[in-house]
């Protein structure tokens, strides 16, 4: 996508990404999905699983902590009660920005997370999948993020 919104391109600006959620189980979560994105994009990208210690090949660290040096970005691909960690480790780590993975339903987005980054000063994007605007965009995430974008459950 040629025009991406402020906050997604603020966002894909950073070089060095976190996917926290990425599975032990490839096919059974995104996480794994938009950390091999970022991956082939040429991203310097991290997995973040406290339950695992590999995952799609590569290390994978049990926090945002474990992970040496800056974090430009995180994604949240986690269940929605564990997303409010994922910002406090966010913070810690003085991570600035934060996207909330979500197609349909609540995703990864939970109240108290989206209240914790914003009294953080943590900017957030509240929805959508960043395969939705890594190029190349397949069709399934290009038609999806124009449904989702009608809705205003992505960024515009």
């Amino acid at each position: 996508m040629s025009d991406l919104p402020a906050s997604v391109a603020a966002f894909l600006a950073g070089k060095r990404i976190a996917v926290a959620g990425v599975s032990r189980e490839p096919k059974l979560h995104v996480g794994n999905a938009i950390f091999k994105k970022f991956t082939a994009g040429g991203y310097e990208t991290f997995a973040v699983n406290p339950n695992a210690t590999e995952v799609e090949g590569v290390k994978c660290y049990p926090a945002l902590g474990a992970i040496p040096g800056d974090i430009d970005g995180v994604v949240i691909a986690t269940r929605p009660e564990m997303a409010a960690s994922v910002v406090r480790q966010c913070v810690e780590k003085g991570v600035r920005r934060v996207w909330f993975h979500r197609a349909f339903g609540a995703g990864s987005v939970s109240p108290e997370a989206l209240e914790a980054a914003k009294s953080a000063g943590i900017e957030t994007i509240n929805g959508g999948c960043p395969m939705m605007f890594l190029e190349p965009v397949d069709g399934g995430h290009r038609f999806i993020c124009r449904l989702l974008q009608l809705f205003g459950k992505v960024p515009r």
